[in-house]
């Protein structure tokens, strides 16, 4: 996360030159790769998975110049650069999503996205029951040019990240040349942030409840958002791309499901290489809970066919130092967005992580270190 990692400039915010710095340092530990999240220009309503122009770098971290000498010093030292691509939404303020706004109902412009009239008297009702995964409605409703109020756009995350409508071929090949973009620069790979989501239900059917959340409900296979088969023909796409250079390119998705059938069929081989296993997320400090995860994991990785591929943590929940710290009724996987240190057991965390660490180091597959 080059915000917090290193700062080269002391401006007191991480970037790309810091993150240089420790690339030596990096090499020397045995690591392999490194996952930069989204360095993308953004206004940062999401930590930069709002992403206002996939093809440049946020002046706050560095120039695209820079990004491509990391690429290159990280490959002199035998590391491979994974970057982040945030393929479900973009920024408000990405140029699409402003042609979108200063566009009519019906246009191409709008098409990009899920723009849909609104139910009840003078369409003031949003078009479906769907919510955000951070609260509230998942639809917000926006003036026209005429300043009268208009349709709703879809946003299953913040307001200012409007979904793409990937039905569209549009945001198809735009992604494809995304990809190129990068990879023509020496990115070896992505990590896909909601790799599961993208494909959408073109009529928009109600959910029928108030919750919302990443992750499937057991009691609709047929989710109108999550898990959609549809997506599987976007990652075919995707996949020859990759497959169409010379050196190995590679993706992981973030693919929250429980299902370790559905799961497998992210990692078919014309599809994604590997996808996280956030089992290890889950259990309380213990090693009976620990012992389940890992079957769990090695269990949908060998349904897979695919190598495992583990995460104690990352920059959306608790910090493994935090979780193992707390006593057990405090912890939660989805915790709150901000932790404070009341009941913290700051040492006992450290402790717990180190060593939860060094487990997770031992089993077969790939870790990943947050």
């Amino acid at each position: 996360y080059i915000r917090s990692f290193a700062d080269g400039n002391a401006d007191s915010t991480g970037d790309l030159t810091g993150l240089r710095s420790r690339l030596p340092y990096l090499a020397d530990l045995g690591v392999d790769a490194i996952w930069v999240n989204p360095w993308y220009p953004s206004p940062l309503a999401d930590g930069g998975y709002d992403v206002a122009d996939y093809r440049d770098i946020n002046p706050m971290f560095g120039t695209l110049e820079q990004a491509e000498q990391t690429i290159a010093e990280a490959h002199a030292l035998g590391l491979k650069v994974l970057a982040d691509v945030v393929p479900n939404h973009t920024s408000s303020e990405h140029a699409w999503f402003a042609a979108a706004l200063a566009s009519p109902p019906g246009s191409p412009e709008r098409a990009r996205y899920w723009f849909r009239d609104g139910h009840g008297a003078d369409g003031a009702l949003p078009p479906n029951d769907w919510r955000s995964t951070f609260g509230g409605p998942g639809w917000t409703r926006v003036t026209e040019a005429d300043g009268q109020p208009g349709q709703w756009y879809l946003h299953l995350f913040d307001a200012r990240q409007p979904d793409l409508n990937w039905s569209n071929s549009e945001v198809v090949e735009e992604f494809h040349d995304i990809l190129r973009f990068w990879f023509d620069r020496g990115v070896d790979g992505f990590r896909i942030d909601v790799a599961h989501g993208m494909a959408k239900d073109p009529d928009l059917p109600d959910l029928g409840s108030d919750d919302e959340s990443l992750m499937t409900a057991p009691d609709r296979p047929r989710h109108p958002h999550w898990d959609r088969d549809e997506v599987h023909e976007i990652y075919r796409g995707w996949r020859a791309v990759a497959d169409s250079y010379g050196d190995p390119r590679v993706f992981v998705g973030e693919v929250w499901l429980d299902d370790p059938a559905r799961l497998a069929l992210y990692l078919r081989p014309d599809e994604l290489h590997t996808s996280f296993a956030f089992e290890l997320t889950d259990p309380d400090w213990d090693a009976a809970g620990m012992r389940s995860a890992i079957d769990s994991g090695l269990a949908a990785a060998k349904t897979a066919g695919a190598p495992a591929t583990w995460v104690l943590s990352n920059h959306d929940i608790p910090r493994h130092v935090s979780r193992y710290g707390r006593p057990a009724k405090d912890r939660e996987r989805f915790g709150p967005a901000k932790y404070d240190f009341e009941g913290l057991d700051l040492d006992l965390g450290r402790r717990r992580a180190r060593a939860a660490a060094l487990l997770s180091l031992g089993l077969p597959g790939s870790v990943y270190l947050y």
